[in-house]
């Protein structure tokens, strides 16, 4: 199919190739010959009277026209994608679908094991890929890495639909044989403890609770970061630190672990999580299955915040 003289096939080639950045890489991604890849490539080039992607040093960069049709051509290939290419309809029975989400470590420890559950209770036939979160998890959605971003409501993109999941609160977890179990966690021995924090990996962006004692002006004596929240409670044992953890969590490791949970010292307001979608899949039955299920559990989650039995 041509438009304006462009072989449309051509632009599954172009958002490879724009997105890795390597002929060999978009190659496998679109299941060509690297000959293939290159050939198209070449086709593109005298279509758009522009090199595309040029060497630098042992890497191929875009030009600056690349970079603007970068997403102006995934914006074209999700249109396709949801509104053509589409079913029409869904049975979670039958389908052999995979849904793609971006969660951190502290979702899939409380809500998954309840979606997984759900899933199974209605007999379905669908795969889950659980994904790490990355810097910027709203790109996923737009190159169509990911169907369901699970985050924080106030750090979801403003381009997309989302809807809050389950709400939760936080807790501070301090070693059962501390000082601050026996004494307790004021705000002056909170402000002078050492604290155990998750850093997002590949951003400068802090965790929830982090963002929000930085926005109270406190500044803590951080003296252990992690990549993970649910590492947060076995980090503390054994030590004087504190760690300020989702309640959901918390709560949930605290059976199996010395450890001692303390309202926070200063008021932090209740935690937000929400799931995330693209614009145009806002009515793909399959997606809409799927935020369903995911309410349904977290609202299980909620009545009930004991895990499920194995």
């Amino acid at each position: 199919m041509r438009f304006n003289k462009l072989d449309l096939n051509l632009l599954v080639a172009l958002d490879a190739l724009l997105t890795v950045r390597s002929i060999t890489r978009a190659a496998e991604r679109v299941h060509l010959s690297q000959s293939a890849m290159s050939n198209a490539l070449g086709r593109l080039r005298d279509y758009f009277d522009d090199e595309l992607l040029v060497q630098v040093g042992r890497q191929l960069e875009l030009t600056p026209r690349a970079e603007v049709l970068r997403e102006a051509v995934r914006d074209v290939l999700m249109r396709i994608d949801t509104s053509i290419a589409a079913q029409p309809q869904f049975d979670c029975t039958t389908s052999d679908r995979e849904f793609r989400l971006c969660i951190s470590d502290y979702t899939m420890e409380v809500l998954m094991p309840r979606v997984l559950a759900a899933a199974a209770g209605q007999r379905s036939t669908v795969r889950f890929n659980l994904l790490p979160q990355v810097r910027n998890p709203a790109q996923a959605l737009e190159r169509g890495d990911a169907d369901l971003l699970v985050i924080p409501k106030a750090y979801c993109s403003a381009d997309h639909p989302a809807e809050v999941v389950f709400t939760d609160e936080f807790s501070c977890v301090v070693w059962s044989e501390s000082s601050h179990a026996r004494q307790g966690l004021s705000f002056e021995r909170y402000a002078g403890a050492g604290h155990v924090v998750m850093q997002p990996v590949g951003t400068d962006q802090p965790a929830f609770e982090s963002w929000f004692v930085q926005r109270y002006g406190l500044s803590r004596r951080i003296e252990v970061t992690t990549y993970g929240f649910a590492a947060l409670p076995f980090l503390v044992v054994g030590t004087e630190l504190v760690a300020t953890v989702h309640s959901l969590l918390a709560r949930g490791v605290a059976r199996a672990l010395p450890v001692t949970l303390l309202p926070p010292p200063l008021p932090m307001p209740p935690f937000e999580q929400a799931m995330q979608w693209h614009k145009y899949r806002s009515l793909d039955p399959g997606l809409q299955w799927l935020r369903s299920l995911m309410q349904q559990a977290a609202a299980a989650m909620t009545a009930d915040p004991a895990p499920p039995p194995a």
